[in-house]
């Protein structure tokens, strides 16, 4: 199990790197280049093909089907898409564009959409090859892997950006990206073949013997396919309702730019990687849908302690101490996510399934966010947070009374429908 999570590890990492470094380093050239906040705000939508990624993911799980299978695998797609990621970061350093901020935004949102394309295969390929006891590490290890890959993107590359320049930043880049690709290229296709894949993924998904994979209908055409998703979605909106507005909530208490990123970015940087890792680690002792609601109630009750926060003065202690219990719980409450998300998808389709349900998931707590703004405003910070705990509790209600008894896709079906 360890060469499976260490090989995935290294591709979540690689996704992260670069997405950290330009979601910190973006804002701060255009400001300093004097574009509005306003143009700063809508560079998010750089980062579009993370939601819309479910339209070609089909894409992925045909090819690697039946004949095709023979010549083009997931671990195909993942090395050539690792590829075009240090090929298009080699780009600005060699190129007389480098500080042009026009130029920067091609290259990131070209850099998103091979980042996703990359998710997809690496997904399927992690329900692939993940059996169902593996499904909590493998899903701790995702959410942990990404996590350092924007800590190094946004901290250390961030820091290398200032000391030695913008090209040495790029190849560096292109250079980690290359070495995070070398477990898997060294991994035998033989060892990443279907035979795991099917015990894997048969061992909570079968189908029925008379519907083939290739011939069964898109997720999004399944019976109960969108209540699951509405289960889905819930889980994670309340929380990303409350965080949205975290570091405004914390200016106004009097923290300065280097408090908050001292807190956020490491205090909670490190509680929401151990939350990830020890979510991971007790969904398989806990059981799916018992670790979903305890993890989504330690969830929503620290989100209500942002609620209370915002009543009084509290001391900067408390809000450390609340701050990593927030990020300790959110990180327990997405590595169950992940894996149940995993438990739904059906061989076949691993790749589709598993990434209509993540992008399902970026879209609902993207729009969240978006719309926190208008809460605070009009609520006040105690008002908005108080909303947020209410949006996260639903979640935790959805998931009693309409999750699944056991993981199986027509089991939730009939149970959702």
């Amino acid at each position: 199990m360890s060469k499976k999570l260490g090989l995935l590890a290294t591709l979540y990492f690689s996704q992260g790197l670069p997405f950290g470094f330009f979601t910190q380093a973006l804002p701060v050239l255009m400001r300093e280049q004097g574009y509005s906040l306003q143009a700063i705000g809508l560079s998010t939508l750089l980062a579009l093909p993370w939601a819309l990624k479910f339209l070609w993911a089909p894409l992925i799980d045909r090819s690697t089907q039946a004949k095709a299978s023979k010549r083009f695998h997931k671990k195909s797609w993942i090395l050539a898409m690792q590829l075009a990621a240090a090929v298009v970061l080699c780009v600005p350093a060699v190129s007389a564009y480098t500080e042009s901020i026009q130029a920067l935004m091609i290259v990131l949102f070209t850099l998103n959409f091979i980042a996703a394309t990359q998710d997809i295969a690496t997904d399927g390929l992690a329900v692939d090859i993940l059996r169902k006891r593996e499904r909590g590490w493998g899903n701790g290890i995702q959410v942990a892997g990404y996590r350092i890959g924007m800590l190094v993107g946004g901290g250390v590359l961030l820091i290398l950006f200032q000391e030695l320049g913008a090209k040495a930043t790029y190849l560096s880049m292109a250079a980690l990206t290359v070495l995070a690709s070398l477990p898997l290229g060294l991994t035998p296709q033989a060892k990443l073949g279907s035979r795991t894949g099917e015990q894997g993924a048969s061992a909570t998904t079968p189908l029925p013997r008379s519907a083939p994979s290739s011939a069964a209908p898109h997720f999004l055409r399944r019976a109960g396919a969108w209540g699951l998703l509405g289960l889905i979605v819930s889980y994670k909106v309340g929380d990303a309702f409350a965080t949205a507005m975290l570091r405004p909530f914390l200016v106004d208490q009097g923290l300065s730019m280097a408090d908050i990123g001292w807190l956020i970015g490491t205090v909670g940087f490190v509680a929401g990687l151990l939350g990830a890792l020890l979510g991971g680690a007790l969904v398989q002792r806990l059981g799916r849908r018992r670790a979903l609601l305890a993890f989504g109630l330690l969830q929503a009750l620290s989100v209500a302690g942002y609620a209370l926060l915002a009543l009084g003065t509290p001391s900067l202690g408390t809000i450390y101490a609340l701050c990593a219990a927030e990020h300790l719980a959110g990180g327990m409450a997405t590595a169950a996510l992940f894996t149940c998300m995993m438990d739904w998808c059906r061989p076949g389709s691993s790749a589709t399934d598993y990434t209509v349900q993540a992008s399902a998931v970026v879209i609902a707590t993207g729009a969240a966010s978006a719309l926190a703004g208008f809460s605070a405003q009009a609520f006040g910070f105690a008002g908005h947070f108080g909303l947020a705990t209410v949006l996260a509790l639903l979640g935790v209600v959805l998931v009693f009374r309409r999750f699944p008894k056991e993981p199986r896709w027509h089991q939730a079906s009939r149970t959702l429908a």
